[in-house]
This record gives C-alpha cells, sequence and structure tokens, in this order.
C-alpha cells in the first residue's frame, strides 16, 4: 500500500466524517470556480475541519451530502463555504511600516497631487474584522492637514460576508486593540463595556469607510481612482495567473501616484507588469508599463 492510502486511511479514522479524495477535489474545484481561492494538499485538514462545522450546523449526514447541496444550490450556503475556507487574522496596525509609509510619505505625495480636488481615495482589499481600513482611518485623519476640509473615503471589501458585518459594527474587545496606542485609543474609541472590556470605533471614522461584500473575481461595482490599495494576505490564496489578472485590473483602478501595499509573505514575483516595488511590499504604479 502506497505511503498516500496510507495518510488517508490514517485520516478517516479519526474523522467523525469520511472524507475522500473525490470530495476534496471537488471542494476544492468549486472554491477555484467561485471566488479564484487555490487550494493545495496541505489544506485539506483545514478544509474538513472547517466544512465538519457546516455539515454539524445544517444536521447533514455527512460529506456526500454537503457536496450536493453545493452542487445542487449555489446560493447562499456557497456564500457560507466560502466564508468558511477563507482565513481572517488580522489587527490594528498591522505591518506598521505600511501606515509609517502612508503617513510620512504617500499622503504628502496625495495632498500635493489632489489639491484642486480634495478628494481622497483608499481601498481596503481584504478587509477581514475592519482593523485595516480603521487603521487607515486614524492614519489619513491624523495625517491630512484640515482632514475636515477634504473628501476623505475608504472602500472596505472582503469575501466574507460575516467578517464584512463585524467590521461595520465597529466593536472589539480590548485584546483586540493592542497595536493601538493609549493616546489613540482615547481619540478614537469609547469604552463600551466596563465589563467585558469591548471598545467602539467613534462615528467620526466609520463616517469615511463604506463596508461591502465583494469577490475579487467577479466585477468591480466602482470605477475609481484610489490613491492606494491595501491588498495584504490576499494573494496567498490565488496562483500565478489569477494574481496577474489581479494586478492588472489594481492597475486600472489606482490613480498615476498611487501605491499598492501587499502582505510580507506575499510576493509579484512572476505575476505583476503593472507595479515597481520601492520599499518593503510597498509598490509604486510603473507608468512606463501604462
Amino acid at each position: 500500500m502506497s505511503s498516500a492510502a496510507t495518510a488517508a486511511i490514517e485520516r478517516s479514522s479519526t474523522h467523525e466524517y469520511d472524507f475522500t479524495d473525490r470530495h476534496f477535489n471537488l471542494l476544492r474545484e468549486l472554491v477555484a470556480r467561485h471566488a479564484g481561492i487555490t487550494l493545495n494538499d496541505s489544506k485539506r485538514e483545514l478544509v474538513y475541519g472547517r466544512l465538519a462545522r457546516r455539515i454539524r450546523a445544517l444536521g447533514l449526514r455527512g460529506f456526500d451530502d454537503y457536496c450536493a447541496l453545493l452542487e445542487r444550490d449555489e446560493g447562499a450556503e456557497m456564500g457560507e463555504f466560502i466564508n468558511a475556507i477563507t482565513t481572517n487574522l488580522t489587527a490594528f496596525f498591522r505591518e506598521n511600516h505600511h501606515f509609517d509609509f502612508l503617513a510620512q510619505t504617500a499622503i504628502p505625495e496625495f495632498v500635493k497631487a489632489n489639491a484642486a480636488s480634495r478628494r481622497l481615495r483608499i481601498w481596503s482589499a481584504g478587509c477581514s474584522t475592519g482593523e485595516e481600513p480603521y487603521s487607515l482611518a486614524m492614519t489619513l485623519l491624523e495625517s491630512v492637514p484640515s482632514a475636515e476640509r477634504w473628501d476623505i473615503r475608504i472602500l472596505a471589501t472582503d469575501i466574507d460576508s460575516n467578517v464584512v458585518a463585524t467590521a461595520q459594527a465597529g466593536v472589539y474587545g480590548e485584546n483586540r486593540l493592542q497595536g493601538v496606542s493609549a493616546a489613540r485609543r482615547q481619540q478614537w474609541f469609547t469604552k463600551q463595556d466596563c465589563a467585558a472590556g469591548q471598545f467602539r470605533v467613534k462615528p467620526a471614522l466609520q463616517e469615511i469607510i463604506r463596508f461591502a461584500p465583494l469577490n475579487l473575481m467577479h466585477e468591480w461595482p466602482f470605477k475609481g481612482p484610489f490613491d492606494a490599495i491595501f491588498c495584504r494576505n490576499v494573494l496567498i490564496y490565488f496562483d500565478k495567473p489569477t494574481q496577474h489578472r489581479l494586478f492588472e485590473r489594481y492597475g486600472q483602478m489606482i490613480a498615476n501616484h498611487g501605491y499598492l501595499f501587499i502582505g510580507h509573505s506575499e510576493s509579484m514575483f512572476g505575476a505583476n507588469t503593472v507595479f515597481e516595488l520601492i520599499g518593503r511590499t510597498t509598490y509604486r504604479v510603473n507608468r512606463g508599463a501604462r
């Protein structure tokens, strides 16, 4: 018996539900088709664990029933399926060098370039539970001179509708605010419940952010241009051809003076003809390519 077959038997003996190669291959074909997400063999146990919870919640008998449900009904459950597969790890001011660059370099450039329109637009593509767009909002309102006289808007999107709802609510436990200084907590948050240690972002931040669910593989219902796009820890889900298409589309959405920020573990190598690297996972539009 091959080592792969032996491993499959060992896995099935520890699982509550049978989970075969047929199940896994069908599920990863569905998530690739609907969300552009590539799942390699190393994600098999992750897929099982997250979807086993869906099977229990739905009262199904196992993966045969669940796969049949997805093939039969590509409506609400398809959204829940994609929500379950995606990972939402984030924090306030995560990879803080991006926010330092935004405040010290990019925003002064944006203010100069947009002096006539007094318009600033940033897109958080993969906003998760909201920490990134709220960090962007704090940075913008603190760094743009006379910010109240500017038309500042942040678009925050994510494929997972559940985390978008959490982000829009803007309520966080104290442990989630570890990246937020005491001064910023006082300025931008209201303590919600002393017993539970919850904090709510102030309306000034929420008012400049528009949250919306969005599948990056679908049509984008907006035109831009954006001064900056944050697409961090999103590329890891896509293969190189999909990444290339995504960068091409970002290039059409970003201003000539704009910047693109990606995650520290991500690379544009082999997938980019639109942007040039200028710093740590920080890219600028390659005007020659345009």
